[in-house]
């Protein structure tokens, strides 16, 4: 399994077992502003706290005598052969957990062969980024005036970018008050040219992304299965299960109770992706079960990047890929396609 990979990671405290062990010592090392950002949801947090909640709730299955002595994670995501389906999701402005930022972070998810998606709101340059050879590398798109947009787009697929992510659910912050207490404010950032959160968009600009773009477009933060029907009419390449971290609409519903009424609309046409409130390898079998094609996780990269730079980001991916397949082998899965809702206790 993950043993020997996890070396990867050596640099790490030893007692550093879990994503929330990483979680905790990041606390310790982020100043407070920059924590409430990074840490916090919108207005009450219910939403926050169902991320997670919802995948406890959320019974195994075991079976039991089968054969799980080859674990395989290996998955097939938009022409990418890749080693396990634990992705980076995009998060912005990753200088003020670290000072290499999104240079370390791809070089976390390069060196645990993890694919990376890079915020428009990144701290370092897209060539800068692709340069440390992450794969795949994606970008995330928050739109913004046309011509700023299309110049950000080419620079990013000059790169080396093989898609483009689309972020949907953002027409204007959600009501985050932990941050606004702590006086939070962004750093200096290359691809900026709006105020965060000033980020309408319509099918329109979907279209016009399409038309602009020779490479996939997926779009991220749908939480409704006729959003789902229309990215796929609209011609999205897969889409992003996401409520923003619970960053936005506070009382909107967990992720993964989300995911299978998707799943069920988009039925196979387009791979789906999920995140929000993913903390253990058992999360990640629950959401392969429930429909997803791969997760992403944001949080708890940040957390190792705060606490041991691209060696700590290393170490987060490479616990979830151990933990998960130690899920597969107690399940009973010894391969992603095993993988089905009958793993979930009904």
């Amino acid at each position: 399994m993950a043993e020997d990979r996890a070396q990867s990671g050596s640099t790490v405290a030893p007692d550093l077992v879990s994503l929330d062990d990483f979680e905790r010592a990041a606390q310790q090392r982020i100043p407070s502003a920059a924590w409430e950002y990074i840490h916090s949801g919108a207005a009450d947090e219910h939403t926050l706290r169902w991320n997670r909640d919802a995948y406890a709730r959320l019974r195994l299955n075991p079976r039991v005598l089968v054969d799980v002595r080859r674990i395989d994670t290996r998955v097939s995501l938009l022409d990418h052969d890749l080693p396990h389906p634990i992705l980076l999701a995009p998060v912005a402005a990753q200088s003020i957990a670290h000072p290499d930022g999104e240079i370390a972070v791809a070089r976390g998810a390069r060196d645990a062969n993890a694919g990376m998606i890079l915020s428009s709101y990144t701290s370092r340059t897209v060539e800068d980024v692709a340069a440390v050879g992450p794969r795949p590398l994606w970008f995330q798109l928050y739109m913004q005036e046309r011509s700023a947009t299309r110049e950000v787009l080419e620079r990013a697929a000059a790169a080396g970018c093989t898609a483009i992510c689309m972020t949907v659910d953002t027409p204007t912050l959600g009501a985050r008050d932990r941050m606004v207490r702590s006086r939070f404010e962004y750093p200096e950032l290359p691809y900026r040219t709006r105020e965060p959160g000033d980020n309408a968009c319509t099918w329109d600009e979907v279209g016009w992304i399409r038309s602009t773009m020779a490479i996939p477009v997926l779009l991220k933060g749908i939480l409704h299965p006729e959003d789902a029907d229309l990215a796929i009419q609209a011609g999205a390449a897969g889409i992003i299960v996401s409520n923003h971290g619970a960053r936005n609409l506070d009382t909107a519903p967990p992720t993964i109770d989300v995911l299978p009424r998707i799943a069920e609309r988009v039925a196979g046409r387009v791979p789906l992706l999920v995140d929000g409130g993913i903390r253990r390898g058992t999360d990640v079998l629950k959401a392969l079960a429930l429909g997803a094609t791969a997760i992403l996780i944001g949080r708890p990269y940040v957390y190792g990047l705060a606490v041991a730079g691209s060696a700590g980001v290393a170490r987060v991916i490479e616990i979830l890929r151990r933990e998960l397949e130690q899920a597969m082998a107690l399940t009973g899965r010894p391969t992603i396609a095993a993988i089905d809702r009958s793993v979930i206790w009904s």
